[in-house]
């Protein structure tokens, strides 16, 4: 699973589909109205984000973050991925069948 906040719905919508049309996640879900408060260039900074929440299987985790990256705004994008080490099994089948897992 992997987690990134980004600055809108447009780029959430953008990344969200293009991951799952190119089979590098079976669903991302977009989640609106998060307040973030971070350190950025020495200060305190707030700012309203999405947060996408990407499921994909392991092998293309990699592959993932690379196109997250290369579609995402900030020059320093958070894009942090999570192991999923157990859930229900149909549904992590039906994610391995949708990205095209073996």
């Amino acid at each position: 699973m992997v987690i990134s906040m980004v600055a809108g719905k447009a780029q959430a919508e953008k990344i969200a589909f293009a991951v799952v049309k190119e089979k590098l996640a079976a669903c991302a879900n977009i989640v609106p109205g998060i307040t973030s408060v971070y350190w950025w260039k020495g200060k305190v900074e707030k700012a309203g984000e999405y947060m996408l929440v990407i499921k994909t299987v392991s092998s293309k985790a990699g592959r993932l973050v690379k196109r997250v990256k290369s579609l995402h705004s900030y020059e320093v994008p958070e894009i942090v991925v999570f192991d999923i080490k157990s859930g229900y099994p149909a549904y992590l089948k039906w994610i391995a069948e949708s990205t095209g897992a073996k």
